[in-house]
């Protein structure tokens, strides 16, 4: 059986952008790497529930789309976002605002029935929908 591990996310200042997502989203640093051959650092994030996002910096890296709302991204191939599962969309929604990161789509009705959705970008730009499946779990 197949099971998924971690997202890896490529940033422009990984001391920041760990402390960012560290803070924000509740995550501890489980181990951080360099390579040194090829000028590659990195550092692999766990919450407390297991799932892992893995932070990347290599120098002269840059910036991909920087989308202002989610059909923007999707004009792009390739990952646009990723996606957490939160117990309340407004809240969550909120605690990232106050934690630095920028409005992208208010909280409302998702298209997938009796789900709640909202997204923001971290300070990087990187997209992060917000999902509140409480309702539909219970449909």
């Amino acid at each position: 059986m197949t099971s998924f591990d971690h997202v890896g996310l490529t940033v422009a200042d990984l001391p920041a952008m760990t402390r960012w997502y560290c803070d924000a989203l509740g995550l501890e640093i489980e181990f951080q790497f360099t390579l040194d051959h090829v000028d590659f650092r990195g550092a692999m994030l766990r919450s407390p529930s297991g799932f892992r996002i893995e932070l990347l910096h290599r120098p002269g890296s840059v910036a991909g789309l920087q989308a202002a709302e989610p059909v923007e991204a999707a004009l792009t191939r390739g990952f646009g976002h990723v996606a957490f599962d939160v117990p309340v969309v407004d809240e969550a929604y909120h605690a990232l605002l106050a934690a630095g990161a920028t409005e992208r789509m208010s909280p409302r009705p998702s298209p997938e029935p009796g789900v709640r959705m909202a997204y923001v970008a971290d300070p990087e730009g990187n997209l992060i929908e917000l999902l509140d499946r409480t309702t539909a779990a219970h449909t």
